[in-house]
């Protein structure tokens, strides 16, 4: 079993890998592209970029669990294959887009079929034994992390040859990877371990409702939702807190961003597995979360940029929590019901990643402004 292991791992590392460089491919050209097709300036294609983003995140909240419930009737190798092919149709057709109306069209379908992070789990949890899931979980999230790393940065390459050409290699990146995986993936799910499919329960509440009564994890679920809502707090308000209290250039902001993206990616890829093997999951769960909550009470209370900067490190092991606390959901659910549980865990995420631009950045335009309240930045980093 050793080898083939091996290779539905490296087959979902680069799945996940290239899903997210993909995403990032687009952000340095999508702003020009909105202006291009609505012919307006910057400003309002700001608005249009946010919409984009909305739909993502609400499309991939109800995703997740119709594509693991799927995975949990069909097995996880079909519809890793089908997902990832209409997930690089999609970018294809946003290539081609002739109106921002096929542009939001095709964002539905990226949301849709990028959710393929349920599925890549539910298959990691079939051939992984329980006692290293955390160190592949982490490894998972890690390859997130290479791929937004590279791909703003090869986008903003590419742009040079045009607009649309991102748009374009993405769609490659994603059917090649298509080919490699109808190649070396073989279905991990056993037809003696899968159930039937219900509509019922392929939607957040019905999956969530499911879960509960057939495993006791819903405290353990709302730990994740938290942490998930905390770990993208800092994203979507670090740029507008450090130039108001600190005083930092847009370039100092995106080399501390830069700086966070390299360290979260060591802490989950290689700091965990050291961790995990010396103190076991549920502890190096515990201590994540612990560095995550004063990494961010320094934010909040401390002064001068030397404790930001201290602090940073801290909360990147909050990372560290996420693919602990998913590695111990999973031992705890039946293999039937791995695809519904990372389902349920994708639209966690999906659900911080709506959430969190709306709250966090809400909360600190209110304690920055001092009208009415106290002045304080830092009531995000608090909450």
């Amino acid at each position: 079993m050793k080898h083939p292991d091996r290779r539905a791992l490296l087959f979902v590392l680069l799945t996940v890998t290239l899903d997210s460089m993909g995403m990032g491919l687009l952000v340095p050209v999508m702003p020009r592209l909105l202006t291009e097709l609505s012919g307006e300036g910057l400003a309002r294609a700001a608005i249009y970029g946010g919409w984009l983003t909305a739909v993502f995140a609400a499309v991939q909240f109800l995703a997740g669990p119709l594509l693991g419930s799927l995975s949990d009737h069909a097995g996880r190798r079909p519809v890793l294959l089908l997902s990832l092919a209409a997930f690089g149709g999609s970018y294809l057709l946003m290539g081609i887009a002739p109106s921002l109306t096929w542009v939001f069209v095709a964002q539905v379908f990226t949301g849709l079929f990028g959710a393929t992070a349920a599925t890549a789990g539910a298959c990691i949890a079939d051939v992984t034994p329980a006692a290293h899931r955390t160190r592949n979980f982490g490894s998972i999230a890690a390859a997130f992390g290479v791929g937004l790393i590279l791909g703003p940065a090869a986008g903003g390459l590419l742009a040079g040859y045009g607009t649309r050409t991102p748009f374009f290699v993405a769609a490659a990146l994603s059917l090649l990877n298509v080919i490699y995986g109808a190649l070396v993936l073989r279905e991990s799910l056993p037809a003696s371990a899968r159930r039937p499919f219900s509509w019922r329960r392929a939607n957040p509440l019905g999956a969530s409702l499911l879960l509960h009564r057939r495993a006791p994890v819903n405290l353990m679920m709302a730990a994740v939702l938290f942490q998930r809502i905390a770990t993208t707090t800092l994203p979507a308000t670090w740029p507008y807190f450090t130039m108001q209290v600190y005083g930092w250039t847009s370039r100092q902001v995106g080399y501390s961003l830069a700086a966070y993206g390299i360290a979260t990616v060591f802490m989950q890829a290689g700091f965990l597995r050291w961790i995990d093997a010396h103190i076991g999951t549920r502890r190096a769960a515990s201590l994540g979360l612990t560095m995550l909550a004063l990494g961010f009470l320094g934010f909040a209370f401390g002064h001068g940029e030397r404790v930001a900067l201290l602090c940073i490190p801290l909360t990147t092991m909050g990372f560290m929590a996420g693919p602990a606390l998913v590695s111990m959901l999973s031992v705890r659910v039946a293999a039937d019901l791995q695809g519904t549980l990372q389902g349920v865990i994708a639209s966690a995420n999906g659900g911080a990643a709506v959430l969190t631009p709306l709250l966090m950045p809400w909360l600190f335009s209110l304690f920055s402004q001092g009208r009415g309240v106290p002045v304080f930045p830092g009531a995000p980093y608090l909450l």
